[in-house]
């Protein structure tokens, strides 16, 4: 496919206030799809699925619609390439989505045996235009954000992004649970309609937004222009992560809903919560996460977040012991909150190395290769984790205590190992393999995990101190002063 002529002068730079005006809208509209997603997918998604009676492999197909979809991003390249209006582009195929968004509302009114397929197709009609539309705001957000502030930048619009979805996900959880016609399919047909409104609404921002020029094109033919980023070592390391990080959360976080639902017996609500606090992390520490790689470099949040986060995967493999009965729920609070600080880091980590590594005048093709490579591995992850489920479904693998006494025996289980157990123990396996693969990442500066984490522990700290009252504190001043009064004493 060749390329539309070049522009016969070079971009004209944006003013600093068309930037400005440029980056608020962003946020704007990032938090009104974000709305959007929130009463459309995730838990609740999992949640309409189970209610028509979706079987894991299902699930596990759902999971990997969106992945699936961003593999559209070599068609958006060669619409961007060869329109280069991204606005448009991102606008009509926006407008696609959030049509379909619409019909997930019919689905309870159509028989049983049509309502999976319905909604695959409405899924994939979301997935497809949606990436389309991700692979023009790509490169728009690319050459619009000055690089030096990015990780700032990101941070903000994450933040408000994760803070109106989490109030959405809330809402929708709990009217789900407390709807006073019943938790059927139906009880979600409202959901879906405020959905595609929310995400019609991010659309009129984005038409709002300033869009800089396209530089010219420095090759010819689309295959010629996605060959530079699998041929550029420092960035065939960033692929490889972004691949192995992908297939490793996605073979059995989809199903971490699932897990607490079927497994678990907690109800759509309380499955909410959970996820709203692993949010509200995210949304509250991204931007310490945005200051620690503005101050040290992308690898060493990395390198403190990854470790963290498949520490709680491997966690959940426990979560069904009959040991932990009585401290079953705070357990699983806290391993959502510390997934939700570690996966703001990963998140805001590699965004930042895709866009830092990749030329400003390849950027189109550099970040779509990011997206196709993660959206690959992605893609597969849930297919397989759901063929594993439902293949492993009538089987247990449990650890027994035989205890023997003068007056008798008794045994009870330690340890049930499922097919969601199964999952969670192979994703944490491999997440040994994605913290090798971010080892080799190529980025100038000191990398330390532990540094960082620690680095980390005293920004929240001084943020805490910042947004204390002056009573507050006072008194933490005055509880040092009688620790390092003790001290004395003892010496």
């Amino acid at each position: 496919m060749s390329s539309a002529p070049p522009p016969a002068t070079p971009p004209a730079p944006l003013s600093a206030a068309e930037i400005d005006q440029g980056k608020r809208i962003l946020v704007k509209d990032a938090a009104w799809a974000s709305l959007s997603g929130a009463l459309q997918g995730g838990v609740i998604m999992v949640g309409f699925a189970l209610a028509i009676g979706a079987e894991p492999f299902v699930l596990g197909l759902l999971g990997s619609i969106p992945f699936i979809g961003q593999l559209s991003q070599l068609i958006g390249v060669a619409i961007v390439e060869r329109v280069r209006v991204r606005k448009r582009i991102a606008v009509s195929a926006l407008s696609v989505a959030r049509g379909a968004m619409l019909i997930l509302a019919l689905i309870p009114l159509l028989p049983e045996s049509a309502r999976v397929p319905v909604l695959i197709t409405m899924q994939l009609l979301i997935a497809v235009p949606s990436s389309i539309a991700g692979c023009a705001m790509n490169s728009w957000t690319h050459q619009l954000v000055p690089r030096e502030g990015m990780g700032a930048f990101f941070a903000h619009k994450l933040f408000w992004a994760t803070m109106i979805g989490c109030l959405g996900s809330l809402a929708a959880g709990f009217y789900v649970d407390y709807a006073p016609f019943g938790p059927g399919p139906g009880v979600y047909s409202l959901l879906f309609a405020i959905a595609a409104a929310a995400g019609f609404v991010s659309i009129r921002y984005i038409t709002r937004a300033p869009e800089p020029r396209m530089y010219a094109p420095t090759t010819h033919g689309f295959l010629s222009r996605m060959k530079p980023p699998f041929k550029d070592r420092g960035y065939r390391k960033l692929l490889i992560l972004m691949a192995s990080w992908n297939f490793a959360t996605n073979l059995a976080m989809p199903f971490l809903a699932v897990y607490l639902m079927q497994r678990l017996g907690y109800t759509l609500g309380a499955v909410t919560t959970m996820w709203v606090t692993s949010q509200l992390a995210n949304a509250l520490t991204v931007y310490l996460w945005g200051r620690l790689s503005d101050r040290f470099t992308n690898k060493a949040v990395l390198s403190g977040a990854l470790p963290l986060y498949f520490l709680c995967v491997l966690a959940l493999v426990f979560a069904s012991a009959p040991a932990f009965d009585g401290m079953r729920l705070p357990a699983l609070y806290a391993v959502h909150l510390i997934m939700g600080i570690a996966s703001g880091g990963v998140s805001l980590a590699t965004a930042n190395l895709g866009l830092k590594l990749a030329p400003h005048e390849q950027g189109t093709a550099y970040l779509a290769a990011v997206s196709l490579v993660g959206a690959m591995a992605g893609g597969v992850a849930p297919t397989v984790g759901g063929a594993l489920a439902q293949w492993a479904s009538q089987t247990e693998l449990s650890v027994l205590v035989h205890w023997v006494t003068a007056q008798g025996s008794d045994e009870f289980t330690v340890l049930a190992f499922g097919q969601w157990e199964m999952l969670f123990a192979m994703a944490a396996l491999l997440g040994l393999y994605v913290m090798h693969a971010m080892s080799r990442i190529e980025e100038a500066g000191p990398v330390s995990g532990r540094a960082i984490i620690q680095e980390f522990a005293l920004e929240a700290l001084r943020t805490v101190n910042h947004l204390s009252t002056v009573g507050g504190a006072s008194i933490i001043t005055t509880l040092g002063r009688l620790v390092d009064r003790r001290r004395g004493l003892r010496k």
